[in-house]
C-alpha cells in the first residue's frame, strides 16, 4: 500500500529493535499503582485445579510445573491461565500474547520518534548527564507528560486495532479504567500493563473472555488518554503527523483511533430512484449528495464541497408514517454503495436503532460513540443513519427521557457540531422520525439540512406507486398515464423550490406578509436580515445556528447539480483525479447564489421550525388538556368517596 501525502513510514526495524523490551515487560515488572486499587478477584476454577499452568515442557523430555507469582505483574502467565490449566498455549492466548508485544514496541518506536522530532530526546540526554537547565524543568516535564499520553494511546490504538480481527460475539463490560499516568513514556506502560493484568483477572476465565477483555481494556485506555490530550501541550509534532505501519496495515493519526478500512456487508434491498415515488426534493438532494461524497479525495482526506461549502454533513428527514422515508433510506445507500463498488472504495453503513439504549450507566453513550467514530473513519466512505431519532435520543429536561437516552443525545450533538467536529466530507449522517417535534431542540438545529419526506402528493404520483407496487403479475391496463413522467426529477424539483417562494406555514405566513408590506420587496441582505429578526421573535428558538444551517442550505443550491453519472461510471473521468483537479471541475459547476434562492432556503427552513413548534405545542396542549381531565375525574371519585 502507497504512502499518502500526509502519512510517514514507521520502519519495521525500528520497532522490532523494541521487542526485547516489551517480551521483558510481558514477562515480569513491578508496579505500585498510584491512583487505582488493586483489587484482584481471582478467575473461577474447578475444584482442585490451579490457576498455574500444569505440565508446561520448557525441555524436551522434561516436565516442569508452573505457576503464576504473587509478586509483580506477570502478563505472560496471567494470560495463559485463561483456559482451565491445559497444558499446551492456545491459539487465542498466542494471539493476545503478540498482539501485546507488538503494541508495546509500536507505542515505544512512535514515542521515540516524537521524542527526537522535539526537544525532549536532548532534554533527556541532559537530565541523565545531570546538565538539565532549571529554566527548561517545566519544558521537560510538559514534554514527558505529552510522552506518557502519546505512548497510551498508541499502545492502546495499536493494541485495538490488531485485537479487532479476533473479537467474537462475547462482550466484557470493563468498567472505568484509573491507572493512566502521565509522569513519563516508561512509567505509564507500566501502568497500562497493569492495570491490564487486573483486567484479565477479573475478566478472563476463558479463551473467548480473554480476547474481549483485552480489546475492551485497550479501547478505555485509548478513550481516555485522548480525552487528558485535550488539555496537555506540546502535542502539535504528533497529531500533524501520520505513521503508517506496512506489516499491520495501521496509521497511527494523532489521537483519531484507527481501524481497518473494511466495508461493511450490506443486506438491505436497495431502491432505485424511481421507485422512491413524490418526495422530490428529498429524493433529488439525496441522489445530489450520493454523488457528492464520493468526490471524497483519500489522499487529501477532504471532499472539494466540504472546502467550497456546499457539503450536507447531517441532515433530518421527517414526515408522516408510510410516506418513504425507509425507501429513501434504501435509495441513497443504494446508490453510495454501487458507486463504491465500482470505484473499489470502501463503504460503511450503518443505522443507530433503540437496540443501542442501553441500561448500564454510560454504555448508551459508548454505543453512540462507536457508530459516529465508525462512520466518520477517514479511510472510508460512510453513511450513517438514526432512524425514529425521537425515540432513540432524548429531549432535555424531559422526564420521560431515560439517562441512557439522554446519554446518547449528548454525544450526538457534540458530534455534530461540537468544538472538536471535523466534517472532511467522507461521510454524512441522517435523522429521521415521524414526529421531529420530540427531538431536542438543540439535536434538531444540528441537522444541516432538512428533507421533508412528504410521499406521494398528486395524481400522478398515487397513479405511479400504485402502478410500482403491483407489479406485473396482472393484465390490468395502465391507461391514459405516462408511467413515471410525473416522477421527472429535474422538472419537479424546480416545481418545488418555487413553491417556497412564499412560506408554507400560516404562522410564518403571517410574518412574511407583514415584513413584505413593511419593507417591500426583500432583494438586498438588509432586508433579508430584517426577515430573518422578524422571524425570531415570532420564535425564540430561531437563532444563529438557524442561519448557519441556512446559508449553508444556500451554498448547496448554488453546487444545484448532479455529478454527471459517467464521472461515477468511470473513475478515472473524475473520481481517481487529484484533489486540485477535482475541485476545479466542481467550480466549473457552480451556480451564482440568487436573492431567489435565499429566500426559498429560508421559507424552507422556517417551515420546518414552525411545524416542528406548531405539532410540539399541540402536543402539550393535549397532554395538559388530559391531565386536567384526569385530576377533574380524580377529585369527583374522591368527593363520592367521602360522601
Amino acid at each position: 500500500m502507497s504512502l499518502t501525502s500526509d502519512q510517514m513510514e514507521l520502519r519495521e526495524g525500528d520497532i522490532r529493535k523494541h521487542y526485547p523490551a516489551a517480551t521483558a515487560l510481558l514477562n515480569g515488572f513491578e508496579h505500585a499503582p498510584r491512583i487505582a486499587k488493586a483489587v484482584e478477584a481471582p478467575v473461577e476454577r474447578s475444584p482442585g485445579v490451579s490457576t498455574g499452568r500444569r505440565f508446561r515442557s520448557t525441555t524436551p523430555g522434561l516436565v516442569t510445573r508452573r505457576t503464576a507469582r504473587a509478586d509483580g505483574v506477570h502478563l505472560v502467565e496471567r494470560i495463559e491461565a485463561s483456559d482451565e490449566g491445559d497444558t499446551l498455549v492456545s491459539p487465542p492466548q498466542a494471539t493476545t500474547q503478540q498482539a501485546i508485544r507488538r503494541a508495546i514496541a509500536i507505542a515505544l518506536a512512535v514515542a521515540e520518534a516524537y521524542a527526537e522530532q522535539t526537544p525532549l530526546a536532548d532534554l533527556k540526554r541532559a537530565n541523565l548527564a545531570g546538565d538539565l537547565p532549571a529554566a527548561r524543568k517545566t519544558e521537560f516535564s510538559e514534554l514527558l507528560t505529552a510522552e506518557a499520553l502519546i505512548t497510551s494511546h498508541t499502545f492502546g490504538n495499536a493494541l485495538a486495532y490488531l485485537m479487532s480481527s479476533h473479537l467474537g460475539e462475547i462482550t466484557v463490560e470493563i468498567g472505568e479504567i484509573e491507572e493512566v499516568l502521565t509522569d513519563n513514556g516508561q512509567l505509564a506502560l507500566h501502568g497500562a500493563l497493569w492495570e491490564l493484568d487486573q483486567t484479565l483477572a477479573k475478566h478472563a476465565p476463558d479463551d473467548a473472555h480473554l480476547i474481549a477483555a483485552t480489546s475492551a481494556y485497550a479501547e478505555q485506555l485509548m478513550e481516555k488518554a485522548a480525552l487528558r490530550s485535550q488539555t496537555a501541550g506540546h502535542l502539535a509534532s504528533f497529531q500533524n503527523v501520520a505513521w503508517h505501519i506496512e506489516a499491520d496495515d495501521l496509521t497511527i493519526r494523532g489521537f483519531e483511533p484507527a481501524s481497518k478500512a473494511k466495508s461493511t456487508t450490506l443486506t438491505m434491498t436497495f431502491k432505485k430512484p424511481n421507485e422512491v415515488v413524490g418526495n422530490h426534493i428529498a429524493k433529488y438532494q439525496a441522489m445530489k449528495l450520493a454523488k457528492m461524497v464520493m468526490a471524497y479525495d483519500f489522499d487529501r482526506r477532504l471532499n472539494p464541497f466540504a472546502e467550497l461549502g456546499g457539503f450536507i454533513f447531517t441532515f433530518m428527514g421527517d414526515g408522516k408514517p408510510g410516506t418513504g422515508k425507509t425507501t429513501l433510506i434504501q435509495m441513497m445507500a443504494g446508490l453510495i454503495h454501487d458507486y463504491c463498488q465500482n470505484a473499489g472504495y470502501p463503504f460503511r453503513y450503518q443505522n443507530l436503532s433503540t437496540d443501542n439504549i442501553d441500561s448500564y450507566q454510560g454504555k448508551s453513550g459508548q454505543n453512540a460513540k462507536a457508530f459516529i467514530n465508525t462512520i466518520i473513519d477517514p479511510s472510508v466512505i460512510g453513511f450513517g443513519t438514526i432512524d425514529d431519532i425521537d425515540q432513540l435520543a432524548g429531549k432535555r429536561g424531559d422526564r420521560q427521557s431515560s439517562a441512557g437516552q439522554l446519554e446518547i443525545t449528548a454525544v450526538l450533538m457534540e458530534s455534530f457540531a461540537g468544538a472538536n467536529t471535523v466534517v472532511r466530507g467522507n461521510c454524512t449522517f441522517g435523522m429521521f422520525s415521524n414526529y421531529p417535534e420530540n427531538v431536542d431542540d438543540a439535536l434538531r438545529q444540528r441537522a444541516g439540512a432538512r428533507f421533508l419526506v412528504d410521499g406521494p402528493q398528486t395524481r400522478e404520483d398515487y397513479i405511479d406507486i400504485l402502478h410500482l407496487l403491483m407489479g406485473r403479475n396482472h393484465d390490468i391496463p395502465l391507461g391514459e398515464h405516462d408511467a413515471y413522467a410525473a416522477q421527472e426529477i429535474k422538472k419537479a424539483v424546480a416545481a418545488s423550490f418555487e413553491s417556497h417562494a412564499r412560506p408554507h406555514e400560516d404562522a410564518l405566513l403571517q410574518v412574511y406578509d407583514r415584513v413584505s408590506g413593511d419593507i417591500g420587496q426583500m432583494d438586498t441582505i438588509a432586508k433579508l436580515g430584517t426577515y430573518l429578526k422578524a422571524i425570531q421573535q415570532a420564535d425564540e428558538r430561531f437563532t444563529g445556528r438557524a442561519i448557519k444551517n441556512i446559508t449553508d442550505a444556500v451554498k448547496v443550491r448554488a453546487m444545484d447539480f448532479e455529478l454527471p453519472d459517467e464521472w461515477m461510471e468511470n473513475p478515472d473521468l473524475f473520481l481517481f483525479r487529484d484533489y486540485d483537479t477535482k475541485k476545479a471541475m466542481i467550480e466549473d459547476l457552480r451556480q451564482p447564489i440568487t436573492v431567489e434562492m435565499v429566500i426559498q432556503e429560508i421559507n424552507r427552513y422556517a417551515d420546518s421550525e414552525f411545524r416542528y413548534a406548531d405539532k410540539s405545542d399541540e402536543v402539550a396542549i393535549e397532554n395538559a388538556v388530559r391531565e386536567m381531565g384526569r385530576m377533574e375525574e380524580a377529585k369527583r371519585r374522591y368527593l363520592e368517596g367521602k360522601g
